[in-house]
């Protein structure tokens, strides 16, 4: 990453094993940003919109989302709406990474603002290879800020 735009990653992943799988993957690629996992959608909503057990803490200038869909408590699709709804966050870059692949869920997505799609692969070798290549563009990404 860039010196002089630290990025902080948001992982929203519900499931132990992917998000073990996630940092794993965009360690081995190089991504030495700091990554905070929140466990569902109700949590993430928390910490972007500095609510709940997040209210009155600092937010990080530059964030990326790593948004799961089918999570407990808050779905990702909520996530994305309540995101894009409010000023500063609506400009944090969010990639849905799922395991779904089909066009409407997709389309919707996108529709609500999400800025990239990442379909988790089924085959553990494909999905660390899936995260890897997700890593090498995190690398060479710009950030706007969110403050």
């Amino acid at each position: 990453m860039q010196a002089t735009q630290p990025v902080t990653i948001v992982m929203v992943e519900d499931e132990d094993a992917h998000a073990i799988l996630i940092e794993r993957n965009l360690r081995r690629c190089g991504i030495t940003n700091p990554i905070v996992r929140l466990s569902n959608g109700r949590e993430a909503i928390d910490y972007l919109l500095n609510k709940g057990q997040y209210a009155g803490r600092q937010r990080p200038l530059h964030l990326l989302v790593l948004l799961d869909l089918n999570m407990p408590e808050v779905d990702g699709y909520q996530v994305v709406r309540e995101m894009k709804a409010d000023e500063k966050c609506r400009v944090i870059p969010v990639v849905i990474l799922t395991t779904t692949d089909d066009p409407q869920e997709v389309q919707r997505c996108y529709d609500l603002g999400c800025n990239n799609f990442v379909t988790k692969p089924v085959n553990p070798l494909d999905f660390a290879k899936t995260i890897q290549n997700m890593g090498l563009l995190i690398n060479i990404m710009s950030f706007p800020s969110c403050a």
